[in-house]
């Protein structure tokens, strides 16, 4: 239905998106600002930052366009809006993910690519079978990571009922952490995101294995290859986590 409402207007769909494009892009004028002046970051170079940044915003993007309605499901549980979702017979999650879909964000989407393609191009890659193989893999793998985080969210939000910021913390704030090398944060913080918020496997892990970087943490080669099932664990868990805050709800009544 908010597809069919937003190619009724075509023209403005177009405007929305190309902004959606040109917002985004931003963020990666900003890291061209930096290497105006400096060669490397962290000891990575332009490009392969660049690969850093596209496969994170492509990852995000997809997370973001199937299930980024969910921040506003605080505002739905203070007014008390979700009852009406509770009696249509259709999973909660999935109204609340449609609800005001916003096909827009198919710019973030698209802006990211082009960096990605852009990368791919000014990287020297050695390309085998297996490194062919994880790009793809990670970008879904890596748009379930967020997309657990993006559910998980939401499913605090029952109970801090106006989180959406905290919730933004993590699902764009964790984009833009993963957009720059690993090496420029402190090693808590790298671990942080490993072992416990695993967002590292979206990018940070795959992307040194396909770049022929050491793996952070001087972890095995191996762990490239975990994100679909670190996905995997996330998404259960996350979905565990909405249950228990669905079961919570008592709505806006005394």
């Amino acid at each position: 239905m908010w597809i069919r409402s937003t190619m009724a207007y075509r023209a403005s769909f177009a405007m929305t998106t190309f902004a959606n494009f040109a917002v985004t892009a931003l963020d990666f004028v900003g890291i061209l600002l930096m290497f105006s002046r400096v060669k490397v970051l962290g000891g990575w170079p332009l490009p392969e930052v660049a690969f850093l940044y596209g496969l994170s915003s492509v990852a995000f993007g997809f997370a973001d366009l199937a299930i980024g309605s969910m921040e506003r499901l605080g505002r739905r549980v203070r007014d008390g809006t979700l009852d009406t979702l509770l009696v249509r017979p259709a999973p909660v999650l999935a109204q609340v993910a449609a609800d005001r879909f916003a096909l827009r964000r198919l710019g973030r989407i698209m802006q990211g690519a082009l960096v990605l393609g852009y990368a791919l191009t000014a990287v020297d890659i050695d390309w085998t079978p297996l490194k062919v193989v994880l790009m793809p893999v990670m970008m879904l793998s890596g748009a379930g990571i967020f997309c657990a985080v993006f559910v998980a969210g939401a499913a605090f939000q029952f109970v801090a009922q106006d989180a959406s910021e905290v919730q933004n913390a993590f699902t764009y704030g964790g984009a833009t952490l993963l957009q720059y090398p690993p090496t420029v944060f402190g090693r808590e913080l790298v671990r942080g995101v490993t072992f416990l918020l695993p967002l590292a496997f979206v990018t940070w892990l795959p992307a040194a294995y396909v770049l022929g970087r050491p793996i952070p943490l001087g972890l095995p080669q191996w762990v490239a290859f975990a994100p679909p099932l670190v996905a995997a664990a996330c998404l259960a868990l996350s979905g565990l986590a909405w249950r228990a805050g669905l079961r919570s709800y008592r709505s806006t009544g005394s």
